[in-house]
């Protein structure tokens, strides 16, 4: 069974507080590409751990190619119990969507948060679950995904693990692609 861990930045380290924001739609487009790569080769599950930002912006991503992929399958692990407990109202609501569209939902720790340990265990439960990760991460600018990859590294090292970073330079190509095709949309009119 082919699974592959999407994950990366949180929304705020990215600066991004609204799923309005132009950007999510460059990032979304991102993952999309990556994706679709892999259900060519027999991608079966995508997991994540439920964090705002690009880990339920995949999710969102998972339930448009499900529509043309139905055998594609969203499992959310989450590091301990209520982790949207001091969220917003509208990321509690947000987050409750994802959660009913997912095919899977557990909790890797049956506690609420009681230590970063938690969140070790949750980074060494994905990575084992899965065959290889798509992480939204720059190397030159480090984030909360630094303890993913440098974890996907060490089992790359061991076994045929596969990483496909999407960095900002990525981002760049795609929303300069978007531009351009927005210019010529507007030139038909």
């Amino acid at each position: 069974m082919k699974v592959l861990l999407v994950s990366g930045y949180k929304s705020f380290e990215l600066g991004i507080y609204s799923n309005k924001h132009d950007a999510v739609n460059y990032i979304k487009n991102a993952i999309k590409n990556k994706i679709e790569t892999h259900i060519y080769e027999g991608l079966e599950w995508i997991i994540i751990s439920g964090q705002m930002g690009t880990e339920l912006w995949s999710a969102e991503v998972v339930f448009e190619l499900q529509s043309e992929f139905p055998e594609l399958k969203l499992g959310i692990f989450t590091p301990y119990e209520d982790q949207e407990k001091n969220w917003n109202e509208t990321n509690k609501t947000y987050y409750e969507e994802i959660l009913i569209g997912a095919d899977h939902v557990d909790s890797i720790s049956r506690k609420p948060y009681e230590s970063p340990l938690q969140l070790k265990a949750r980074n060494e439960f994905l990575i084992s679950k899965s065959n290889g990760c798509i992480l939204l991460y720059d190397t030159e600018k480090e984030g909360s995904p630094k303890f993913l990859y440098e974890l996907a590294l060490k089992k790359q090292e061991q076994t045929s693990y596969s990483i496909e970073l999407i960095t900002f330079d990525d981002l760049q190509v795609i929303a300069e692609e978007s531009f351009e095709n927005d210019k010529e949309d507007y030139r038909e009119l």
